[in-house]
């Protein structure tokens, strides 16, 4: 009988992305279409399985729009924070219903925490991370346990902590992908006005970035249009996103410029 070695199995625990492959995906994709990336990527199955994460907020409508045409199962994670405004869930569900979204995950707080760590439900005005934290950041690293890759609305006008934003990024083995990461305001307002989308109703009373009702405040003229999210704190973003950081370092190859 012969002799064979034994195989020990092993449980591969390497990342699923890493920066190389954020690298050589922004190379591939450098100067092409939003459409044309999109198509490929979601018809040639280049992300494995990919989630959208979206707020259904005054700009949501376009990535939605853009991915739904094109994959109508894709699946939406919506963090149902318990703190929306009525007029964003009604939103959530006309934008649903208009582009044929047919894979709507809503994604709520674990109650156990909200009773130990939000009795009274009033966490966000005295520690506004510590809400973020347990009514989005730890509901939303559960639900894309599952997932190689997300999809993002984030576009790099939006603030100082969002410019240079590239279309292909990784946080923690998953692959980020914003799509919008270069457009502008002038070509997102085309962009919906060009496929009759819906706009979320606090738009056109100021409500510039909407997240949940007691953090979101009314943009005022030459701010920039996330200024109107948690007014008063030294807080920009809510967790589930970090400051965009170069990939890799410095790179003479230009990959990671914002540049598309």
């Amino acid at each position: 009988m012969t002799d064979q070695t034994r195989i020990i199995d092993r449980i591969d625990t390497a990342p699923r992305y890493t920066e190389a492959d954020a690298i050589r995906l922004n190379n591939m994709f450098r100067g092409r279409d939003t459409v044309e990336m999109l198509e490929t990527v979601i018809r040639e199955s280049m992300l494995g399985d990919a989630v959208i994460v979206s707020s259904f907020g005054a700009e949501s409508a376009v990535l939605l729009h853009l991915i739904g045409t094109i994959q109508p199962d894709v699946p939406v994670i919506f963090l149902e924070t318990g703190k929306h405004f009525p007029e964003t869930l009604a939103y959530r569900d006309e934008l649903v219903a208009a582009i044929g979204l047919t894979n709507l995950i809503n994604v709520t707080p674990d109650l156990a925490d909200i009773a130990k760590k939000d009795e009274t439900g009033l966490r966000w005005s005295y520690d506004p991370d510590g809400c973020c934290e347990i009514r989005k950041v730890i509901p939303l690293a559960k639900a894309l346990a599952p997932y190689d890759a997300q999809y993002t609305g984030r576009k790099g006008f939006q603030s100082a902590t969002r410019a240079g934003l590239p279309r292909f990024e990784v946080e923690e083995g998953r692959l980020k992908v914003n799509p919008l990461a270069d457009w502008d305001k002038d070509r997102i307002e085309a962009y919906m006005d060009a496929h009759n989308l819906p706009r979320h109703p606090l738009v056109e009373q100021g409500y510039l970035s909407i997240g949940c009702a007691p953090c979101t405040s009314v943009v005022k003229p030459g701010e920039d249009p996330r200024s109107g999210r948690w007014r008063g704190w030294d807080k920009v973003e809510c967790g589930i996103h970090t400051e965009v950081t170069p990939i890799g370092g410095a790179d003479e190859s230009g990959a990671n410029d914002p540049v598309f």
